[in-house]
């Protein structure tokens, strides 16, 4: 069995060894670990702009999928300063077997990364509420046996301004994947259409699509 490397430089990785050290600490003295307790695995916007001056955004949370496989990274800036990201999921709709019927795929084909679907649990939301951002993607490889580096970007967009970039980092074997990235919106969330930009990339293979909520 084969394991392909995720592409994450030995230095971003360093970076965000340090954030989360750094983060625990800030948590401790500030008291802000209430708020992973009452949200377990989520860190609030406004605690992370503090930690880093806003130099590089900040980790969301220190998030584990069931499996151990997906950690969410990423930055809450502008206008979801305050929001919190919940628990990543995710759920196999098909294995590796339906899915190559499904794209009637053959060897030949290499690498397959495909979406097919993105959504929002609500298509709109109140400031200060849930909003889950869903995608379901299809991932194939020519070795049956081998498992895929995978990162998944959510890229928010208010106005055409970037202010959320959630990031998660996760191993799959072929099959057809639904993920989930619970957001939570800060009390003060600007009203209008947000536009959420869903990427996925092993490195070898890349895909993306939009989808968009609004806020009233």
């Amino acid at each position: 069995m084969k394991i392909k490397p995720f592409l994450y430089s030995h230095l971003a990785n360093k970076i965000v060894s340090l954030m989360m050290a750094g983060l625990f600490s800030l948590a401790t003295l500030s008291g802000c670990a209430s708020t992973v307790k009452e949200n377990p695995g989520a860190v609030s916007g406004g605690a992370i702009g503090a930690l880093s001056g806003g130099l590089l955004g900040g980790i969301l949370g220190n998030q584990v999928d069931k499996k151990g496989e997906g950690i969410i990274i990423g930055a809450i800036l502008g206008g979801l300063a305050g929001g919190t990201i919940g628990h990543y999921a995710y759920d196999q709709k098909k294995d590796r077997t339906e899915t190559v019927k499904r794209y009637s795929y053959t060897p030949s084909s290499g690498d397959v990364l495909r979406i097919e679907d993105v959504s929002v649990s609500d298509a709109t939301v109140r400031p200060g509420e849930r909003i889950d951002l869903n995608t379901t993607y299809a991932v194939i490889e020519p070795d049956p046996n081998a498992k895929v580096g995978i990162i998944e970007t959510r890229e928010i967009r208010h106005n055409g301004v970037l202010i959320g970039k959630p990031e998660v980092k996760v191993v799959r074997s072929g099959g057809t994947y639904t993920s989930t990235v619970p957001l939570f919106l800060p009390k003060d969330a600007k009203p209008g259409t947000y536009v959420v930009t869903t990427t996925v990339d092993s490195g070898l293979a890349k895909d993306a699509r939009e989808t968009s909520f609004f806020v009233k």
